[in-house]
């Protein structure tokens, strides 16, 4: 296989990252992307390797459906901004980041209902706090912001048994993102009745035939989001959303405004709040725009491919 080394500018800071990098690996079936987070180590970093590999050398099952319904995701930005965010995405949905750290529960509000003017009273507003309120704030934070009728509140608490304690106080449905993908056992989420959604990323879970069986076996319904990869790792999100039997939410896949730059000529984007089924090519001239000297990217990738085949041996 080939591996490929990348970086690429954010256009605005999301989740913490200024730069996106990465590895894109070509195989047999393809382009795989690898491009889990700085602090994750070995034994979570198997996962994103498995999908990867799966990308470049198996290839993904057939699809169900020809495009997906995406939703705009809009950063912790200021309310004039998300507005623009909102109106130039052309989706019907929008996600909305909160709980920034630094930022305050009025500049959420604020950006929450600049979305919802955007995005007009027959459009859908659903917020991410990645994890970082506490029960009793989530509790309250929610009943405040529900004012703009919200679909859903991704994540409001970092662990299963707060989720679970969320949700037992509030009517506003609850989605689990991170206690998803960062858990040893995916499928406890449902099992702590933790969550009414389920957001499914393909890399975190260790490939979309992973993710598929993650998604029939929690019995829940399933959102497919983005871990902010390039249109080469957009497209394994697209095909486990092609393949899903059934699809309610629109999904948080059109992130590929975020990045500065894409390795794709044809990147996924939306249109009329849809990814089309596809899967872009690599273009060599725009790849090389955006390499970067490997550095630590081989240590690492023979690091996570080596827990994920302990892992696949152990009986």
């Amino acid at each position: 296989m080939t591996a490929r080394a990348f970086a690429i500018p954010m256009r605005t800071r999301f989740r913490g990252l200024d730069v996106r990098e990465g590895v894109l690996v070509r195989g047999a079936a393809g382009w795989g992307e690898f491009s889990p987070f700085a602090e994750y180590g070995p034994r979570e970093c198997a996962r994103w390797w498995a999908a990867c590999h799966e990308a470049a050398e198996l290839g993904w099952p057939a699809p169900v459906r020809r495009r997906v319904p995406v939703n705009v995701t809009v950063p912790a930005v200021g309310p004039e901004q998300a507005h623009r965010i909102t109106a130039a995405g052309g989706c019907a949905t929008a996600k909305v980041k909160v709980a920034e750290k630094g930022q305050s529960e009025n500049e959420d509000l604020a950006r929450v209902e600049a979305v919802r003017d955007a995005i007009g009273p027959g459009g859908r507003v659903r917020v991410d706090a990645n994890g970082a309120w506490d029960v009793d704030r989530a509790v309250r934070m929610i009943g405040l912001l529900d004012r703009f009728d919200l679909e859903y509140v991704e994540q409001p608490c970092a662990t299963l048994e707060e989720l679970g304690r969320v949700r037992r106080r509030v009517d506003v449905p609850i989605a689990a993102d991170e206690s998803v993908r960062r858990a040893e056992d995916p499928l406890r989420v449902r099992a702590a009745g933790a969550a009414d959604i389920v957001v499914l990323k393909v890399q975190p879970l260790g490939g979309v035939g992973a993710a598929l069986e993650v998604a029939a076996e929690c019995g829940l319904p399933v959102v497919v989001s983005s871990a902010v990869e390039t249109s080469v790792g957009l497209a394994a999100g697209v095909a486990l959303a092609a393949a899903l039997p059934d699809l309610p939410y629109a999904c948080g896949l059109a992130t590929m405004q975020l990045l500065d730059a894409d390795v794709c000529a044809e990147s996924l984007l939306p249109v009329e709040g849809y990814l089309p089924v596809s899967r872009p090519v690599v273009d060599e001239r725009l790849l090389a725009e955006v390499e970067v000297d490997p550095g630590g990217w081989p240590q690492r990738m023979a690091a996570a491919r080596g827990q994920w085949e302990g892992r696949s041996a152990t009986p």
